[in-house]
């Protein structure tokens, strides 16, 4: 499912205009954006918390050239899917 799917789902359900959702959810996006870059976690209970993580800096190999080379240290956002989330997907039957 992408972005333009998903504002359509959310406005069959809610029976809200697509316009007002994707006005919703690219203001969520936004919000998120902004606390996690201020390194504070956003948390939704029983969906999941978003957080940065400091990946620190570490050896590498160009691939191309087979070449070691040093990468930097760099904050990585993660997602831990809350216990309803879980529970959902674990009872999924796929494939």
């Amino acid at each position: 499912m992408n972005k333009s799917e998903l504002i359509g789902s959310l406005s069959e359900e809610t029976a809200f205009s697509k316009k007002d959702v994707a006005r919703v959810l690219d203001s969520f996006t936004r919000i998120v954006e902004r606390m996690l870059k201020k390194g504070e976690k956003v948390s939704i209970t029983g969906f999941g918390a978003f957080w940065i993580s400091r990946r620190p800096p570490r050896k590498g190999i160009n691939p191309a050239t087979k070449e070691r080379i040093d990468l930097p240290a760099v904050n990585v956002p993660r997602f831990k899917a809350g216990k309803n989330l879980r529970e959902v997907v674990r009872s999924a039957k796929i494939g």
